[in-house]
């Protein structure tokens, strides 16, 4: 049986963005032949670490989250060890809660509702 996870993986600032992009696809293809599916891939973009990393302050940030079987994931991880463009990785397992959150989120349900829930805060009180 498959299961869903999440994995977060930071590049090296140096890279050029072909570079980093060639970094994603090596990931992306290393999950797709060993039997994953990708659901869901964010490019967060290049952002401030929230300390040092090997010397450096920035770094791409990446999210790739897919279903696949157990033993991916320690090939994945071998991967993200052996390649020195990755600063910081990390693969969570979702659970049935994780997975739904993340399905209201990609179709912005949750920005909705956080919209819904501060317009209910604004009104005023009514006097009984």
């Amino acid at each position: 049986m498959n299961n869903q996870y999440e994995t977060v993986f930071i590049l090296t600032p140096i890279l050029s963005e072909a570079q980093m992009r060639d970094a994603v696809d090596k990931f992306r293809k290393i999950l797709t032949d060993n039997g994953a599916e990708l659901v869901h891939e964010e490019d967060w973009g290049l952002r401030k670490l929230a300390y040092p990393i090997q010397k450096k302050n920035t770094g791409f940030y990446n999210l790739l989250e897919f279903t696949a079987p157990g033993n991916v994931i320690a090939m994945l991880d071998t991967e993200f060890r052996r390649d020195e463009r990755v600063i910081r990785h990390m693969t969570v397992a979702l659970d049935k809660h994780a997975i739904a959150y993340n399905e209201k989120k990609r179709k912005g349900l949750m920005k909705q509702q956080k919209e819904a829930a501060i317009d209910e805060s604004q009104k005023p009180e009514q006097a009984a």
